[in-house]
C-alpha cells in the first residue's frame, strides 16, 4: 500500500511539473521563454556582471536572456596588449560565467581593425610588418584565443567591420599590408582552431544597399573558395529614423539566401540627435560635448518613448517574420545605465538604447515584445 502511495504521489508530481512547464510555455514572463524555439535572446556582457559584481544586471540577464557574448574583454587589444603576452583572466570568467549560467556563448571579436594593439601591425623600428609578419600574428593570435575556449564556445565573430557602406573595402591596416585575402585566412585559422565552431561575419548599417552587395559578393566568393562561414552577424545599432525597416529586410533575405545562419547583432537603439548621421557605428568617432544633443538628462518625454518603443516592436515583427533565418538576437548591453551610446559619440550623455531602464526595471515595450512572441505560435 505504501508503495502505490507513493507511486501516486510520484505520478502527481510529475504531471504537476510538465504542466507548470507547459504554461510557462504558454504563458511566458520572460523574453527569453516568449521566443523560445524562434530564436535565441542574447546580451553583451562587461566585466562588471562576469566578474559577479553587477548583481542587478546578473538578476535580468538570468531572468531573461539565453545567450551571452563578450562586450569588450575578447577584443585583441585586451587579450595581447603586447606580442605574445595573452590576458586571459577577464575572458575565462566570461566564459565561466556563460558555462555557470547555462547560456549560449559568443566571442567577439577576433580580427577587427578598431581595438586591436598598436604593436600588431608595426615592426620594432615603428614601421608596418611585411604581409608574412602580419599574416603569422594574425594566424598566432587566432590560434592560441579560439583554441582555448575550443567546445565552450558555439560561435566566434570572426571579422568584425571590414567593408564601407558603399561596398568597398574598409581600408585598415589589415586590408593595406596583406590585402583583401585577410579575410578568407582568418576563416580558415579559426576553422583550423576550432572545426566545430559556427564562425561568423559581423558589420554594421547592414542595411544600406551598398553594404549589402558588398557582404554578398565577398562572402560569395569566400564560400566559392571553401571558406566556412556559417553566418552574418546584422548589427543592429539603430535610432529612431535608421534603419529603414524595408531595407534591413532586403538584407536580411539577401544574406540568409547565401545559405548563412542570421544573427542580429549589437542591438539598441538611440534617441537623442546625432552630430553626423553618416558616421554609422564607427566607435573611433568622437564629437565635442554639446548641451543641445543631450536633451534628455531628466528624463525621456513620453512621446519619444512611445517611438522608442514602436521602433522596438517593428524589428520584432520582423524577426518573427523571418524567424525560420533568424537564429539569435542579441542585445548590446541589459540595462540603460552601462550602454554605450551614454558616451559614444560624444561623452557624457544620457541615452535610453536598451529594454531595462537605470533602476534595471523592464521598460512597458518588454511586456509587449513577450506577449508577440507568446501568440506567434
Amino acid at each position: 500500500m505504501k508503495k502505490m502511495k507513493s507511486l501516486k504521489y510520484t505520478v502527481i508530481a510529475t504531471i504537476f511539473v510538465f504542466s507548470s512547464c507547459t504554461l510557462k510555455l504558454r504563458n511566458p514572463e520572460t523574453l527569453k521563454d516568449a521566443y523560445a524555439g524562434k530564436f535565441l535572446i542574447g546580451a553583451a556582457i562587461n566585466t562588471g556582471i562576469s566578474s559577479g559584481k553587477d548583481t542587478a544586471s546578473i538578476r535580468v540577464l538570468k531572468r531573461e536572456f539565453n545567450s551571452i557574448v563578450a562586450e569588450n574583454c575578447m577584443k585583441s587589444e585586451n587579450l595581447q596588449p603586447e606580442k605574445g603576452v595573452f590576458f586571459f583572466d577577464e575572458a575565462d570568467r566570461f566564459v565561466k560565467f556563460g558555462e555557470e549560467n547555462n547560456t549560449v556563448i559568443i566571442g567577439h571579436t577576433l580580427i577587427w581593425h578598431s581595438q586591436a594593439p598598436q604593436w600588431f601591425f608595426i615592426d620594432e623600428n615603428g614601421r608596418d610588418v611585411s604581409r608574412e609578419e602580419l599574416i603569422q600574428r594574425m594566424k598566432d593570435h587566432i590560434t592560441t584565443v579560439v583554441g582555448r575556449y575550443k567546445g565552450k564556445i558555439r560561435g566566434w565573430d570572426v571579422v568584425n567591420e571590414a567593408i564601407e557602406d558603399d561596398g568597398s573595402w574598409r581600408n585598415s591596416k589589415f586590408y593595406r599590408i596583406i590585402g583583401e585575402d585577410y579575410i578568407r585566412l582568418a576563416f580558415e585559422f579559426a576553422k583550423a582552431a576550432d572545426p566545430d565552431c559556427e564562425l561568423y561575419y559581423n558589420d554594421y548599417s547592414m542595411a544600406h544597399e551598398g553594404k549589402r552587395k558588398g557582404v554578398v559578393n565577398m562572402v560569395e566568393k569566400l564560400r566559392k573558395a571553401g571558406v566556412k562561414i556559417d553566418g552574418i552577424g546584422m548589427q543592429g545599432h539603430c535610432s529612431l529614423n535608421f534603419p529603414d525597416l524595408n531595407e534591413f529586410e532586403k538584407s536580411l533575405l539577401a544574406f540568409s539566401e547565401l545559405g548563412c545562419k542570421v544573427n542580429i547583432t549589437e542591438l539598441d537603439f538611440t534617441v537623442l540627435p546625432t552630430p553626423n548621421p553618416s558616421i554609422g557605428a564607427d566607435v573611433l568617432a568622437n564629437f565635442e560635448y554639446q548641451q543641445s544633443l543631450n536633451p534628455y538628462v531628466d528624463g525621456l518625454p513620453e512621446d519619444v518613448a512611445n517611438q522608442l518603443y514602436e521602433r522596438y516592436k517593428d524589428l520584432f515583427k520582423l524577426f518573427l517574420k523571418h524567424q525560420d533565418k533568424v537564429d539569435r538576437v542579441t542585445l548590446w548591453g541589459i540595462a540603460d545605465d552601462a550602454s554605450w551610446r551614454n558616451n559614444w559619440p560624444i561623452k557624457g550623455r544620457t541615452d535610453y538604447a536598451l529594454l531595462f531602464d537605470r533602476n534595471h526595471q523592464p521598460k512597458p515595450v518588454v511586456k509587449e515584445l513577450i506577449l508577440m512572441g507568446a501568440e506567434d505560435k
